[in-house]
């Protein structure tokens, strides 16, 4: 009997170009989530990297204060663990896939604000990431200012949990992370090979069969993902 109740994502929909000053933007939302993200560059590297013929690229996300059902505060003069956590994760994902010696001495920023907090807002950011920091590189290569593509792999995530009924489920909701057994965030280029597989016990420990679902589970569901960013290019 399969373990998995549900590997089909919540509706999907990215929308690219919302912002005429980014050189890559995208709203991305997965259900009710939505994330607006941008991608900005810059001629220039961090201090450490300077001299070194080598690019960078980095996140920053926050969420507003509306996102959620009780309003949160701005986070102005300090970062929080959590958010500092996510936007580590996101550089990290994106980092993973580039070739940052044919970036040049050049840094993105990718910037996620969170607009609607329904669940997986880490993992739409990161699949939204993807779509701005392609629209970053696809004018570059427009422009002639890099020759060769930096990107070396498509990349998504999703959220994947095991319910309370033990059975493994896609792309949870707020009310589904809420109440499951077992939360997953997973991120995973379109080859087959993961980044980052992040994964808790929330109450009962999950068992190596059910990790064996999670993560076919997420195979499957991500699929749709990619799919749907291969649709805007």
């Amino acid at each position: 009997m399969s373990l998995i109740e549900r590997s089909t994502p919540r509706a999907i929909a990215f929308e690219k170009g919302i912002n005429p000053y980014a050189a890559g933007s995208v709203i991305a939302c997965f259900g009710n989530t939505k994330v607006h993200i941008t991608a900005t560059m810059e001629d220039s590297v961090p201090r450490f990297l300077k001299g070194k013929g080598t690019g960078w690229v980095t996140a920053e996300y926050s969420m507003l204060p509306g996102a959620t059902h009780t309003r949160s505060r701005r986070e102005r003069s300090k970062v929080g663990g959590r958010t500092q956590e996510i936007q580590r994760l996101i550089g990290r994902s994106l980092r993973s896939i580039m070739d940052l010696e044919a970036l040049g001495e050049r840094s993105i920023t990718i910037d996620c604000d969170v607009l609607v907090a329904d669940g997986g807002t880490r993992t739409t950011s990161i699949s939204g990431a993807y779509v701005a920091l392609k629209m970053v590189i696809d004018k570059l290569l427009a422009d002639g200012k890099i020759e060769k593509n930096p990107i070396k792999e498509q990349l998504a995530a999703i959220s994947i949990g095991v319910n309370t009924s033990g059975k493994v489920i896609a792309d949870l909701n707020y009310e589904e992370d809420s109440t499951c057994e077992t939360d997953m965030n997973i991120v995973m280029t379109k080859g087959g090979r993961y980044i980052e597989i992040q994964g808790t016990a929330e109450r009962e420990p999950f068992t190596r069969d059910q990790l064996n679902g999670i993560l076919d589970c997420a195979e499957t569901a991500l699929k749709e993902v990619f799919s749907a960013q291969d649709g805007l290019f």
